[in-house]
């Protein structure tokens, strides 16, 4: 367990980097958060701002002076900070691609010359692109089909890199379809769960890119909070400079998944059962079917989810009950 740490939580006041400061701050760390609030939100943090084990520095990744003064005494940095989104990098790729990759490039260099001990940053399972291998095997990728695909695989290249010639120890982290607390329902590119869990709740039909029968690895947060946790505090040197998938290893579709939640809903509002699904065309970008091996994550971590589908819908759809209506 890590405690009694000066962790920089990059992205801090995001879904997943939130989440993150909350699970640091409570085993008795030191919590720096950098955001630029460009898609992080104040209030997901508001509840640390009078902790005095929390700091936060609102500034942008792409500027090198703010991502050496975040990692001024640090012992660890977790990166989550990153433009997401499939669609928005077809739409935007040169802010896309700003962002994920210098910003990146800036906290490595940062991280080095402040010589942080350990560098864990979100990847992504975009990075698999076409390759049709199921389940995706670290080590089997195809090409990229968005610039965010792009850009968080040039990430895990630079993270290499920066491994072979500088001794930064770094572990990536491929995030598969993450989900549940603090997860923006609101934009254009928010997250399909949250979207559809809003859209339920007002008798909205949910729309379904495709026919629903694309699948993928959904994976509840407090999963991804164990891998970094563990990918932090892990001994094995077997682990330092790999990427490892951060997911359940099952697969759902997107029937199923709405399926789901209409059920996990119902209970709270009867009128739910009654809303019918729409189906569109398919989003350009979009991988078919996404279905993590976590293998090498049990192997070098000692990973073991806590949540599958169910347990993690049940628990998210109740957050979003109290938080969202």
């Amino acid at each position: 367990m890590i405690t009694n740490k000066k962790i920089l939580i990059t992205g801090g006041a995001g879904f997943i980097g939130s989440n993150l400061c909350d699970h640091f701050i409570e085993k008795n760390n030191n919590i720096i958060c950098l955001d630029n609030f460009s898609t992080g939100k104040k209030e997901n943090i508001q509840h640390l701002l009078s902790n005095s084990n929390f700091t936060l520095i609102e500034g942008d990744i792409r500027d090198l002076e703010i991502c050496k003064k975040a990692c001024k005494g640090v012992d660890y940095v977790l990166h989550q900070a990153a433009l997401g989104s499939v669609p928005r990098s077809i739409h935007d790729p040169i802010t896309t691609n700003s962002v994920n990759i210098d910003g990146f490039l800036n906290m490595l260099i940062a991280a080095r010359d402040e010589k942080v001990k350990r560098f864990v940053y979100a990847s992504s399972s975009s990075t698999y692109g076409d390759s049709e291998t199921l389940p995706k095997v670290e080590e089997v990728i195809g090409k990229p089909l968005s610039p965010y695909a792009v850009t968080k695989y040039v990430n895990e290249l630079y993270a290499h890199v920066f491994g072979l010639n500088y001794g930064l120890e770094c572990i990536g982290l491929r995030y598969f379809n993450v989900y549940g607390r603090r997860q923006d329902p609101n934009g254009a590119y928010a997250a399909a769960i949250p979207k559809f869990v809003m859209q339920l709740m007002k008798y909205e039909s949910p729309v379904i890119n495709g026919d629903g029968t694309h699948s993928r690895d959904f994976t509840y947060i407090d999963n991804v909070l164990q891998m970094n946790e563990l990918a932090l505090s892990t001994t094995n040197t077997k682990a330092i400079g790999e990427v490892l998938n951060t997911a359940v290893g099952e697969r759902a579709d997107i029937n199923k998944l709405l399926e789901l939640l209409k059920k996990y809903l119902s209970k709270h509002d009867s009128k739910i059962e009654n809303v019918k699904f729409k189906y569109a065309e398919e989003r350009k970008g979009d991988i078919p079917h996404s279905l993590a091996s976590i293998e090498k994550a049990k192997t070098l971590l000692g990973y073991q989810p806590s949540h599958n589908l169910e347990k993690g819908l049940k628990e998210a759809v109740e957050w979003y009950w109290s938080n969202l209506k």
